[in-house]
């Protein structure tokens, strides 16, 4: 993992999450779960990915510094990227895992 995504993660260890939260290596980064579903993801150059779900993306790509989630050029729908530069601040960052949080609330317990 690279700085950026360690210092990242650090950072949102210090969310103050609620109910258990499990990180797991995903993206070349570090995925942070609640009951089996990903909230957020802390990546190797400082971007977060967000699980807004597809209800969610146009709201979510309408704020500054949000971007469709590609992987390997294919869309990922209900996720997005928001660059580092956005997030550089606390608020900004727990406002967005704040969102996603509150999406995955609505999905149902995943195992594993």
């Amino acid at each position: 993992m690279s700085f950026a995504s360690e210092e990242l993660a650090e950072r949102l260890r210090a969310y103050p999450w609620r109910g258990p939260v499990v990180e797991k290596k995903m993206f070349g980064g570090v995925a942070f779960m609640q009951r089996g579903n990903m909230v957020v993801a802390a990546m190797k150059e400082g971007e977060l990915i967000v699980r807004v779900g597809k209800d969610g993306m146009e709201a979510a790509l309408a704020l500054p510094g949000a971007g469709k989630m590609d992987m390997s050029g294919r869309s990922m729908s209900g996720f997005v990227v928001v660059d580092g530069d956005v997030i550089e601040d606390e608020d900004a960052l727990f406002d967005w895992v704040a969102r996603a949080a509150a999406f995955v609330d609505t999905l149902p317990a995943k195992d594993g």
